[in-house]
């Protein structure tokens, strides 16, 4: 597996010109020369930072985002100031915040607790990455995947945004989780197409590479160029070739 700081350059090999990034690192703010050598990396490499990720916890250990979790409340606000700093420094304009799971379904007070936190969050998020001239992105995510995940759908995710009074936060649309809850794509796309910030792909079932399920990409991406969407399309499936990503776009 290829370091963060090769996979720059190894994204423009495989014929890309701009990357995403989960966040790098497993504390909320990078040492100065651990950020000056990721910007340099994307330099080098010639790629745009398309978009970066808030920090989201440990995935591993099942953390799908601190946005809404009161224990991840500093380390997340930490973030925002490292985040945005890093994205004003090489340009970046969109910052995914993950929401995180629910800590106890069965209880609604910790729920409106923890939504209540996630909107504060939010607003502080949305107002410093304003500044960098980014916007800040909200994506449902499947509760098929990630059961305890409370933003599954686009409805969900563009109530979140409404009910903040702030102009610079929009959905990312990731067409395998909004297929996955068996929302119309086409229809979604349509009903939302100005809250749309960024976009990424897989196919379903199954989240492989598109071709390898059952949604048809093309006339989506016919639409999306129709309603005026000018954002990348990011990719976010999981290669048929596991330990050769390249190989795997064959698709293409």
């Amino acid at each position: 597996m290829r370091s963060w700081l090769e996979r720059p350059a190894a994204a423009k090999a495989a014929g890309f010109d701009a990357v995403e990034f989960w966040w790098p690192w497993p504390g909320p703010e990078p040492a100065d020369k651990e950020a000056d050598a990721f910007l340099a990396a994307l330099r080098d490499a010639g790629t745009e930072l398309a978009c970066l990720n808030f920090i989201a916890g440990d995935i591993t250990a099942g953390e799908r985002g601190l946005l809404s979790i009161p224990v991840g409340r500093q380390r997340f606000r930490a973030n925002i100031r490292a985040c945005t700093e890093l994205a004003a420094r090489v340009g970046c304009p969109r910052l995914n915040a993950p929401y995180g799971n629910r800590i106890d379904p069965a209880d609604p007070k910790l729920a409106a607790a923890q939504d209540e936190l996630a909107r504060e969050n939010l607003e502080l998020a949305a107002q410093a990455a304003a500044k960098a001239g980014a916007t800040v992105l909200i994506e449902p995510i499947n509760s098929v995947d990630v059961p305890r995940y409370p933003i599954d759908t686009s409805a969900k995710a563009i109530a979140l945004i409404e009910s903040i009074d702030v102009g610079n936060l929009q959905m990312l649309a990731d067409l395998y989780h909004l297929a996955t809850m068996s929302e119309n794509l086409s229809d979604t796309l349509a009903r939302y197409a100005d809250r749309i910030g960024h976009v990424q792909i897989a196919d379903a079932p199954g989240r492989g590479a598109p071709g390898t399920g059952t949604i048809d990409f093309e006339p989506l991406f016919a639409q999306l160029a129709g309603q005026g969407y000018a954002g990348r399309v990011g990719l976010e499936y999981i290669p048929n070739v596991p330990s050769n990503s390249a190989a795997s776009l064959s698709w293409r």
